[in-house]
């Protein structure tokens, strides 16, 4: 359906269903399939331990990039909203990279910890996995909405989407912290 932008030039949406559930399922079976390998025999270029904790700096730039973002829309900024949108994704995706570059090289690490805290962290750990693999989805299809300028379902799947990759961003900070004396 084509709209008349402001500009007087018309405006067609696009159809991202495809490129986004190609790309959601490339990524969970990418760190899917990363989760269960051994790493790269005898890498020695560089310490992959510090990869890790690049994931946890990157999971706190996108936590303050979303928090400015909400603070933003809720000013109704839209430019500035976007702005930190985009800044979230470029920081998620810095921390895509490293994620799976450190899965690659590395060995997954157990957590040593015990008691209460070895329950703290596996409840942490599991959410934040499970909610992680349903964020991409949901971000590539609300980042899409806005595209379309489908103002109304953007706002609904936000509702949503908000909130778990606040949480995600959160979480995936607090699991390294946890589980950094472990590396």
């Amino acid at each position: 359906m084509s709209q008349i932008m402001e500009s007087g030039k018309p405006f067609k949406k696009r159809n991202y269903k495809p490129a986004i559930i190609i790309l959601s399922i490339v990524l969970i079976g990418i760190i899917g399939l990363l989760s269960g390998k051994r790493g790269a025999e005898e890498f020695d270029a560089f310490d992959v331990t510090i990869l890790p904790m690049l994931n946890a700096i990157f999971n706190s730039f996108t936590f303050i990039f979303l928090v400015a973002a909400l603070i933003a829309i809720k000013k109704r900024n839209i430019n500035v909203h976007r702005k930190f949108i985009y800044a979230a994704f470029f920081t998620t995706s810095l921390f895509l990279v490293t994620y799976v570059s450190y899965h690659y090289l590395a060995a997954s690490t157990p957590y040593g910890g015990e008691g209460i805290l070895a329950g703290i962290y596996y409840f942490v750990l599991i959410t934040h996995i499970v909610l992680a693999a349903a964020i991409v989805p949901l971000a590539l299809t609300s980042v899409a909405r806005a595209w379309n300028r489908e103002h109304d379902r953007h706002r609904k799947i936000v509702r949503w989407t908000m909130p778990i990759w606040l949480y995600v961003s959160f979480t995936g900070v607090l699991v390294y912290i946890l589980i950094s004396p472990y590396y």
